[in-house]
């Protein structure tokens, strides 16, 4: 898994910067470590900068905290008992 450094925070917008050599992909999932907050990656800025959107709220987040790539993409739990107060991800609130 690679390595990333959160350089902006607009709302709900994140850019995060990775090495070159270890750029997500569209799509991808990312997830702030000690936070829970998973972010999807939308676009590729350039200079090893990825703009995400978080999955949760961002009111409470530090700059410069790490993120780790998770190797797969976004995926909405379908189960009959899906309660209401669950987030996009499966979660209960």
């Amino acid at each position: 898994m690679s390595q990333g450094t959160v350089v902006q925070v607009i709302g709900a917008v994140i850019d995060v910067e990775f090495s070159r050599q270890e750029l997500p992909k569209i799509y991808d999932a990312l997830e702030v470590e000690g936070e829970g907050l998973v972010l999807e990656v939308q676009q590729q800025l350039g200079d090893g900068i990825v703009r995400t959107i978080a999955m949760g709220q961002t009111e409470v987040f530090k700059g410069a905290q790490k993120s780790q790539i998770q190797e797969t993409q976004l995926k909405c739990p379908l189960e009959k008992n899906l309660r209401k107060d669950s987030e996009c991800l499966g979660r209960t609130h």
